[in-house]
């Protein structure tokens, strides 16, 4: 099947979104599928307001439309709200192509305290756009629940996976710090509230791997925690590895990769009982999930590292994108004009 793929995220960003959609092609390319992703490559751009390093497609319309007619796609994905999506989307409801869409992230919670915009506008404008999608595929069922409440429609799920042969236990621990070791990892950005996580008061090392432009203000704010920078591959595994405990305090992610990385590890999880924890963490053998958030990272040190390692492994990249796969529905067929009338 020829399956066209369409993101505003793609490498080499680092985040959730692009480590999902690239374990997806390569699970796809796997079984005999050909995939063509219409990422920012190759368009002029623009950097995102507040996040500089995310490149925007600039008025991107004409090329997405001649890249579809040219790949012919049996079925279409569009993964991202932003440019690239919104006019690949325009080109197939013109054209009365059947096409799928993704909820990957809480867009309007992150909207809101950068520019004040209230969450019902923003709602109503994603409603807008995934109402015409014949599928609106989501992580978790808080996620689920979240979008039925706001009055979307057409949900299918698609969980997550983890890279079971990189993300793998250890028995080292970090030699070099004061233990114990709590571990962030993800983007250094305002809608993750590491400040929750650093504002803590723990015993042993805060330690923050990532980038992002929170980060010299963290940096400046607490300066007892250890910030060392983006990682990726084998050295992020081993973060994640020789670390104590996972500290999770977003509030608004709608799944968090991150979770499940530290869970193959054996390394167990702390976070908030909000969407996405409660979703990943079912088993309280894996995490612990608290409002208090520094009595939850104390309590996890005491979970069996073996059992939060067994925990992670029923979560697969090969489930996820059979779930995906069962999802699509051919890009020309009777569908695309009912979920249009949507």
């Amino acid at each position: 099947m020829r399956i066209l793929l369409v993101t505003d995220a793609w490498a080499p960003q680092v985040n959730g979104v692009v480590v999902t959609l690239t374990n997806t092609v390569r699970w796809l390319e796997r079984w005999g599928h050909e995939v063509r992703v219409i990422s920012p490559e190759g368009f002029r751009t623009f950097p995102m307001p507040t996040y500089p390093e995310i490149p925007l497609a600039f008025m991107p319309g004409a090329e997405v439309s001649r890249r579809i007619r040219e790949f012919e796609p049996d079925a279409i994905h569009i993964a991202t709200e932003g440019p690239l999506g919104s006019a690949a989307r325009s080109h197939c409801v013109k054209n009365n192509l059947a096409f799928t869409t993704a909820y990957h992230t809480c867009f309007p919670e992150y909207v809101k305290p950068r520019f004040g915009i209230p969450l019902g506008i923003t709602y109503a404008w994603l409603r807008r756009f995934h109402a015409a999608s014949s599928a609106i595929l989501v992580a978790t069922p808080a996620i689920r629940a979240l979008l039925e409440e706001r009055g979307f429609r057409n949900i299918a799920d698609w969980s997550r996976g983890v890279d079971m042969e990189l993300f793998t236990p250890g028995e080292e621990r970090f030699a070099n710090l004061p233990r114990p070791v709590f571990l962030f990892v993800g983007r250094v950005a305002v809608e993750k509230n590491i400040q929750g996580f650093l504002g803590l008061d723990l015993p042993g090392t805060k330690l923050v791997v990532g980038d992002g432009p929170q980060r010299k203000w963290l940096e400046e704010r607490y300066p007892d925690a250890m910030f060392v920078g983006s990682k990726s591959g084998v050295e992020l595994a081993s973060y994640f590895r020789r670390a104590d405990v996972f500290v999770f305090p977003s509030r608004t992610d709608t799944f968090g990769l991150v979770l499940v990385e530290a869970m193959a590890c054996g390394t167990p999880v702390a976070a908030f009982p909000v969407r996405g924890p409660i979703d990943v963490i079912t088993d309280p053998a894996a995490g612990v999930l608290d409002e208090d958030l520094g009595a939850a990272a104390i309590a996890a040190l005491r979970l069996d590292r073996a059992k939060v390692a067994r925990y992670a492994r029923k979560y697969s990249w090969e489930h996820c994108t059979r779930q995906f796969l069962s999802s699509l529905v051919p890009a020309r067929s009777p569908e695309a004009t009912v979920a249009q009338a949507a």
